[in-house]
């Protein structure tokens, strides 16, 4: 198997990188890993506490065993996850990996949470660039475009703004990224074919395939698809949710008989949500995971490797019938 663009001798483990898969991303040139970084987890505004010195260890291991590509935005802590990952990355070749962030929705309250305008975008690549200590960055996404007044209004100030910037090279690539997928799509049928990737989030879970309607437009439309949250926001682990999950209590209580389940069988449900993730019927060019700990790392590249023990198997079944 051949060496991805990102591979730098003595910095990755040569044998784990070729028994990782990498995919072109679209139209763009980027040959991601199949496995990827998502930053939600890697600061302390959404699922606790974070510990940095572990968060680093785990994102340095996991590039080093061929993953090589980090997705964050300035909404994840308010730029906490952006610098954690400046700092996490400092010192690693540039050369051996790809960035993503987002601009468009900023604070958790308040007037300046969203902001798609011309202006603000400008000013919003600069400090991610700042805090991510990086020359530019490899996708830029609008992030939430559901939340905007309309995504006409995104397409004339935050994506004129970023077909700009991708023209100087602060930005290589341009995503758009939402939870409800009709807009997803509209956003790429009025982007003219000029959006490079599409983002979405928690749409191909044990308990949604949602996705699945939408895949082949995407795949039409020839933009890198990413998939994410494999795990629902966190509902679909043994651990459970955070406080703030907006799942509703029926959805809460159904899965957390799954987690009762898996516990009373030495199961762990996340590993079987990442594993239904990663096998997702159709072409998508990366799944991202939270990975800030050396037991998720594991525990992704294990469903990935090595797939579901048969005890696990077992467990998967019963619950993809219920």
């Amino acid at each position: 198997m051949s060496l991805p663009p990102t591979f730098v001798k003595d910095f990755h483990y040569e044998e784990d990188v070729k028994r990782m898969e990498y995919n072109v991303l679209g139209s763009t040139n980027m040959k991601v890993s199949r496995l990827s970084i998502g930053g939600a987890t890697l600061c302390s505004s959404f699922y606790g506490q974070l510990d940095f010195e572990e968060a680093k260890r785990t994102v340095h291991e996991a590039l080093k065993r061929g993953i090589n590509y980090i997705d964050t935005a300035p909404y994840y802590g308010q730029g906490e996850s952006e610098s954690n990952i400046g700092k996490i990355l400092k010192g690693i070749p540039r050369k051996a990996y790809y960035i993503a962030t987002k601009t468009g929705r900023y604070d958790a309250t308040g007037p300046g949470q969203f902001d798609f305008s011309y202006e603000r975008t400008l000013r919003s690549v600069d400090e991610s660039l700042r805090r991510l200590g990086v020359d530019y960055i490899d996708v830029f996404q609008l992030h939430d475009v559901e939340f905007a007044d309309s995504i006409d209004n995104v397409l004339s100030g935050a994506f004129r703004a970023c077909l700009e910037l991708k023209e100087k090279g602060k930005i290589r690539a341009i995503g758009i990224n939402g939870y409800p997928l009709s807009v997803l799509k509209e956003g790429l049928i009025k982007g003219d074919g000029k959006f490079d990737t599409v983002l979405t989030y928690g749409r191909f879970t044990l308990f949604d395939d949602s996705l699945l309607d939408y895949l082949p437009f995407f795949n039409e439309q020839n933009v890198g698809v990413i998939a994410a949250s494999a795990h629902g926001c966190g509902l679909l682990t043994n651990r459970g949710g955070p406080k703030w999950h907006p799942g509703k209590e029926g959805l809460k209580s159904i899965v957390a008989e799954a987690a009762e389940l898996c516990k009373l069988n030495n199961v762990e449900l996340g590993k079987l949500a990442t594993y239904h993730l990663i096998n997702v019927p159709g072409k998508v060019g990366t799944i991202l995971l939270g990975m800030e700990k050396m037991e998720y790392l594991n525990q992704n590249l294990a469903a990935y490797q090595n797939g579901l023990t048969e005890n696990e198997k077992q467990i998967y079944e019963k619950l993809m019938k219920t």
